[in-house]
């Protein structure tokens, strides 16, 4: 018998999910400030603290298209208790180890962990939601990071300065505890993916090339989206300081603003759903990005504390759009059968502009002012915002008969009304619908 999907965001697995999530990101959230302030305290310059960074980004290159591949056509969930125990494994061992090859070696197991544990969850999501659910659970997902993000450096902050300057020894400590918080997440971890009944896996004819994924209308816009979203968040980490000294803010008044930001990102998830019901997902996706191209530029101007508040809280609830609605746009772009390896190939664009983007904001700050890289991150987020208009690729059930299973393993079947989360193309008939959805006139509030 098909199930009607449950909705609402009280799902039993997704909320594990979240959970999880939460506390694998507040983990790599602590460990990484955490792993430059040991490397400083074993003597490394800023060159070298710059390459055990980039090593955490650089390494997972390698194995995201594997790994995608592989999630494609077999379980997702093995890969969150392995990304868990990579996580804390690199956390550990980077608090223990006194040399700076060694140190850089478990920060890339870091890093990898983390891959993992992403590409699992973000494919379970694609795989266990519904067309029409998949923007809001994609957006109550990435929750989980929001609040790892916002707990993680308060935590790190707190353990490293708070023990009277002793860095070497504070560091290790919080690198420890980091990989403590990390194995929590194991306790979550339970009945997380559901079994799919026999035929609803994709039917494929071998791998999908890479460049077949990437020409798939929709999935390159997604990928930029995500890469210009996500290098705007960490310039604004990274430099927020910099700008905050130039101007004589206090350092405890940083962080308060970051810590803001992150809170609001964290409340426009919240209200994905009524958002994207108000407005349409292309109107939303291109109104947050551009209004955060402006906002971010904005953060170059020397405006005076509160309004800074103002703008950054406006900014985090914008850059909170980007990345759910971006991994929706390249689940629904991709081939059949290759959905997880183009959230991999996603991943693989977010890891780069994480290691190109600091590069190239530390050329520019160094060469024009600490203010240029926020106006170049505005141009980007502007550029995304018209990437936005282009639209996306198909959307809608796959026809190869392998849609989402809902909470007892059925197939799921999208809610009549509730088209206005999805685009005008999702509207076409699908094999057995019944004449009165097709004919039914398009929503007005539809996004497109």
């Amino acid at each position: 018998m098909t199930g009607r999907p449950r909705s609402g965001p009280g799902r039993g697995w997704l909320l594990r999910l979240v959970i999880a999530f939460a506390f694998a990101q507040g983990a790599v959230s602590m460990a990484r400030p955490a792993v430059s302030y040991r490397a400083l305290a074993l003597g490394a310059d800023e060159t070298a603290v710059g390459v055990i960074a980039g090593v955490y980004a650089l390494l997972p290159l390698f194995v995201a298209v594997p790994l995608g591949r592989r999630t494609d056509h077999g379980r997702c969930a093995p890969l969150l208790p392995l990304g868990v125990l990579l996580i804390s494994g690199g956390c550990a061992l980077s608090g223990l180890v006194s040399s700076l090859p060694a140190m850089a070696a478990w920060s890339g197991v870091m890093g990898l962990g983390h891959l993992c544990f992403v590409i699992g969850a973000q494919s379970i999501v694609a795989r266990q939601s519904a067309p029409h659910e998949q923007d809001r659970n994609f957006g109550h997902f990435t929750i989980g990071a929001s609040l790892g993000q916002l707990i993680g450096p308060i935590a790190a902050g707190a353990l490293i300065s708070g023990q009277g300057g002793a860095l070497g020894r504070t560091s290790a400590l919080a690198l420890l505890v980091s990989a403590g918080v990390c194995a929590v997440a194991l306790t979550s971890l339970w009945r997380i993916e559901h079994r799919r009944r026999p035929g609803t896996r994709p039917r494929t004819d071998g791998k999908v090339p890479v460049r077949t994924i990437l020409g798939a209308r929709g999935v390159p816009a997604g990928i930029l989206i995500s890469m210009a979203v996500l290098s705007a968040t960490d310039i604004l980490t990274a430099y927020l300081p910099v700008v905050g000294e130039h101007r004589s803010i206090a350092p405890a008044t940083v962080g308060l603003l970051l810590s803001l930001r992150a809170a609001a990102t964290i409340a426009c998830r919240l209200v994905m759903t009524p958002l994207l019901r108000l407005l349409g997902r292309r109107a939303l996706l291109t109104t947050s990005c551009l209004l955060a191209g402006l906002l971010c530029a904005g953060v170059a101007l020397p405006v005076s504390v509160p309004v800074l508040a103002v703008m950054l809280a406006v900014l985090g609830f914008c850059l909170g759009v980007g990345q759910p609605l971006s991994m929706t746009t390249v689940v629904r772009a991709a081939p059949d059968g290759a959905r997880s390896t183009a959230l991999a190939l996603r991943l693989t664009g977010n890891r780069l502009g994480q290691v190109a983007a600091p590069a190239a904001a530390g050329l520019i700050a160094g060469a024009v002012g600490v203010a240029a890289p926020f106006v170049l991150l505005g141009v980007g987020l502007v550029g995304a915002a018209g990437l936005g208009l282009r639209g996306e690729g198909r959307t809608g059930p796959s026809p190869t008969g392998s849609e989402p299973a809902d909470e007892e393993g059925t197939q799921t079947e999208p809610v009549p009304g509730d088209e206005a989360v999805s685009d005008r193309s999702s509207r076409r008939s699908a094999p057995g619908e019944c004449p009165r959805d097709r004919h039914a006139d398009p929503s007005p509030r539809s996004g497109g």
